[in-house]
């Protein structure tokens, strides 16, 4: 019998729970995500088909949308992200799969990214020391790309100044959580 146990992002048997002065910053494992893209010609479908699953209209380029725990944020044309808690959701793939059919591509993301939670009154000063966003004009429901320490990220804002979720590629989540805590670190 294997003797397996569950390890976060960053190797530790916890998650990562982090507060330097006014900012936090917290692991979170427990989302699964998923990613679905229309195949070529149906782009209508993919959306109706992501409609199904999150309840409102596909998000817009530069947008999120949020509904009964679930989160959709575009990635590109025609593609979006999708996470979900991971005790209700954890074949959140396959759920968007059976919703769109043979008109979408979905791949499980599940492991490959890592969720890091930033908030607190200097959330946007943290922000503004890691990557180029204009952090303090994000309302909610803003989801965009940027770079973090060399690495493609996507930032999302929960809270217009004070909360903003972080996804990054598993591989890169040590690198980029010390960047973070640096950056809390030179405000605090």
């Amino acid at each position: 019998m294997h003797d397996l146990a569950p390890l976060t992002a960053l190797g530790a048997d916890a998650p990562l729970h982090e507060t330097i002065g006014a900012v936090t910053l917290t692991e979170q494992p427990d989302f699964a995500l998923a990613s679905l893209s229309a195949r070529r010609g149906c782009e209508k479908e993919a959306a109706i088909a992501l409609r199904k699953i999150i309840g409102h209209a596909a998000p817009a380029p530069g947008r999120s949308t949020n509904s009964q725990g679930l989160v959709a944020f575009w990635v590109g044309p025609a593609q979006w992200f999708v996470e979900a808690p991971y005790n209700s959701h954890e074949h959140i793939a396959d759920e968007l799969k059976a919703a769109g059919g043979d008109a979408v591509s979905v791949t499980e993301q599940t492991g490959g990214w890592a969720r890091f939670d930033l908030s607190g009154e200097t959330a946007t000063e943290v922000l503004a020391r890691l990557c180029p966003l204009d952090a303090p004009q994000m309302q909610s429901g803003a989801a965009t790309r940027t770079s973090i320490e060399h690495t493609g990220c996507f930032v999302i804002c929960r809270e217009a100044l004070r909360a903003f979720s972080i996804w990054v590629p598993r591989s890169s989540a040590g690198s980029v959580s010390h960047a973070i805590e640096t950056a809390m670190r030179s405000i605090a």
